[in-house]
């Protein structure tokens, strides 16, 4: 049941992030604009209201999720490197000497 859930793509790169920002900005500002109007020439500032939540939904649902037009872009990551000595490199700080205080 699980291996399902892993099957799902879950990441955005940084492009798509970059683009579902601007796409929620937009709609959030055309709706409130739309709903300003509307409930302004109606007169009823509920209607302002239901017209912003109707396009904060419609924003979630086509950012929120990351659809393939937010993955185009992957960034080219560097293989691993095999770690090749045996022996653990001393930490630098180990290797300073401590300083005695007067």
């Amino acid at each position: 049941m699980l291996s399902m859930f892993k099957s799902i793509p879950s990441h955005m790169d940084y492009k798509g992030q970059k683009l579902a920002e601007q796409i929620f900005q937009g709609i959030i500002l055309i709706s409130a604009v739309i709903g300003f109007v509307y409930g302004l020439i109606i007169e009823q500032f509920g209607w302002t209201v239901y017209i912003i939540l109707a396009g904060f939904a419609v924003s979630c649902v086509l950012t929120l999720p990351p659809w393939p037009m937010y993955r185009k872009s992957p960034l080219p990551w560097q293989p691993v490197e095999p770690e090749t000595c045996a022996e653990p490199s001393p930490k630098p700080q180990e290797s300073l000497k401590k300083k005695k205080h007067k």
